[in-house]
């Protein structure tokens, strides 16, 4: 059973709608008891860096997330839930993240000519061979909505970069923890491939 991280940060009808295509038993919970007795966690989520943050601590969440990537199960940060993985966001100045993964988020440059926040389709080049990317062709097109960027401090944790004006981390990496910048479960096919990949590392 794969637990699905309720903290308040929205963005959890899809992916329990993907796995409910995918036929993977799941739940939506915010009881740190029923997340530690799963076999595998998806932490989702949109919205602004401070609050997640704020709402996780609320819920007595923090603990429960840090535990069960420490458990050595299969673990995935969707979006926001990549960016709380890491130390901090200039999104939200002094407040601290996870710190399960070294490093921080950035706003993008708004000298670039382009749109914040970065909305759409766009490819990845992969940094390394990930579980998460098995059976996928390569540069594959997966969906972004963000206007916030991850700086991974251990380049070796990088699973995956796109380009938007600059290049950036887009996927992430280490041992029993995945994180992605991008939407997964709105990535079509390439993202349900991905979510079948991570479920299968729970059974």
């Amino acid at each position: 059973m794969i637990a699905i991280i309720d903290y308040g940060a929205g963005n959890i009808l899809s992916v329990q709608k993907a796995l409910d295509y995918l036929g993977c038993e799941n739940t939506v919970t915010s009881d740190p008891a029923v997340i530690a007795a799963a076999d595998g966690a998806i932490l989702p989520g949109v919205g602004a860096f401070g609050d997640a943050m704020a709402h996780m601590r609320a819920s007595g969440l923090v603990e429960a997330v840090r535990a069960f990537a420490a458990s050595g199960k299969p673990f995935l940060g969707i979006c926001l839930g990549l960016q709380v993985l890491f130390d901090r966001s200039e999104e939200s100045a002094g407040v601290a993240g996870l710190s399960i993964l070294p490093g921080e988020v950035k706003r993008f440059p708004g000298n670039m000519g382009l749109k914040i926040p970065h909305i759409g389709w766009n490819s990845l080049t992969y940094r390394k061979d990930c579980p998460l990317f098995q059976g996928l062709p390569e540069q594959p097109y997966v969906y972004f909505v963000h206007s916030y960027y991850l700086t991974a401090a251990e380049r070796d944790a990088v699973a995956a970069a796109a380009d938007y004006g600059i290049s950036f981390d887009a996927a992430a990496w280490r041992g029993n923890v995945f994180a992605t910048q991008f939407h997964p479960e709105k990535s079509g096919a390439v993202g349900l491939q991905m979510l079948r990949n991570f479920a299968d590392l729970t059974k």
